[in-house]
């Protein structure tokens, strides 16, 4: 068996082993990693060796861990990124070219049409009636969209909502607010099946999805990061967040916004972020802690979004595709029957 794992930002992990009873044998750890000592290789290939092959990726990390000599040095990769590559050979996890993907940017709709289309997209790629897909959002109305698990009377100031012009709804997705002012942000949505993150930790599966979009800031000239767990980040601030729903039919969504041009004073008056929200950011203001992509590369928002399909495009062999007539249908049931009801808006006070 063949598993392969690139870590996000560093180096390629290669494994090949062979299964009998029940067990791991022949282990052998490549890639263009740099790891000292050099004999520090047997050793991770000795820990591996024998481990039974429903082992997680947690406990073969743990056991790379164990045995790795005092003062060894892992540049580009980790004992997590070992274990993710052995259990993505132990399931042969597929990478992303072995998908046939769309690229969609359509019309723009609402955000609670947004909110739907999340929905029914990554149903349909779970059930194999859809191809994974790339979807950049577009919308004609400003809101905040609060996570499914966040308290709408914590997160939000009504009264500064409505002066600002926001509306306020809900996705199904965890993670915190996400403030989307109109021609003002970057959203996208990627509807994949789990096969493609088979293997990771569910922590490891955020940064393995965006380092494509790391790879596109990278190329117009900003020093992009990904911050564990969900954070998009420069050297002068946070440019983004993501968020991720796993359907029971196998699809996954994972999306993300990045703040294209921002208002900082606006942002504290619409979104309740207290001292505690902020308090491991290094920072006592929400204004000082996103840094729009618009001061970074002094591009437009279109010229931006063009860069990130042309990236998608080169890494995946994507091609253009589109929404069709019922699967808006059904987002359109899904926006009058949950997304707009009072009782999903508040299902969390």
């Amino acid at each position: 068996m063949h598993g392969e794992y690139k870590v996000p930002g560093g180096k390629l992990v290669v494994v090949d082993l062979e299964v009998r009873d029940d067990v791991i044998r022949d282990f052998r750890l490549a890639g263009d990693f740099f790891l000292e000592p050099d004999t520090a290789l047997d050793d991770i290939n000795a820990a591996v060796e024998g481990m039974p092959v429903e082992a997680d990726a947690s406990t073969i990390a743990a056991a790379v861990r164990g045995a790795l000599p005092d003062g060894a040095q892992l540049l580009g990769f980790s004992p997590e990124a070992v274990g993710t590559a052995v259990r993505r050979a132990l399931v042969t996890a597929p990478g992303w070219r072995d998908f046939d993907w769309e690229i969609v940017h359509e019309k723009a709709v609402s955000p609670r049409m947004n909110l739907a289309l999340d929905e029914v997209l990554t149903g349909r790629v779970g059930e194999g009636r859809r191809k994974p897909t790339l979807r950049i959002w577009e919308w004609d109305e400003s809101a905040v969209v609060i996570g499914s698990f966040q308290s709408y009377r914590n997160e939000v100031d009504p009264e500064g909502a409505a002066r600002h012009g926001f509306d306020v709804v809900r996705r199904i997705s965890g993670g915190g607010a996400m403030l989307m002012g109109s021609g003002q942000i970057i959203t996208y949505s990627l509807y994949v099946p789990a096969s493609l993150v088979q293997g990771m930790t569910f922590a490891d599966s955020y940064a393995f999805l965006d380092d494509w979009v790391l790879q596109a800031l990278r190329s117009l000239g900003i020093d992009a990061t990904y911050q564990p767990l969900n954070d998009i980040a420069s050297p002068t601030g946070k440019i983004g967040g993501a968020a991720q729903k796993r359907l029971a039919n196998g699809g996954v969504l994972h999306h993300a916004t990045l703040s294209y041009d921002i208002d900082g004073q606006m942002m504290t008056e619409v979104l309740r972020i207290g001292r505690e929200k902020l308090s491991d950011k290094g920072t006592t203001s929400a204004a000082k802690r996103v840094d729009p992509l618009r001061s970074q590369t002094g591009l437009s928002r279109a010229e931006i979004i063009e860069r990130f399909k042309d990236t998608f495009r080169a890494l995946t062999g994507a091609e253009d595709g589109g929404i069709t007539p019922d699967e808006y249908a059904d987002a359109e049931a899904l926006v009058e029957s949950k997304f707009a009801t009072d009782a999903w808006l508040h299902r969390v006070p």
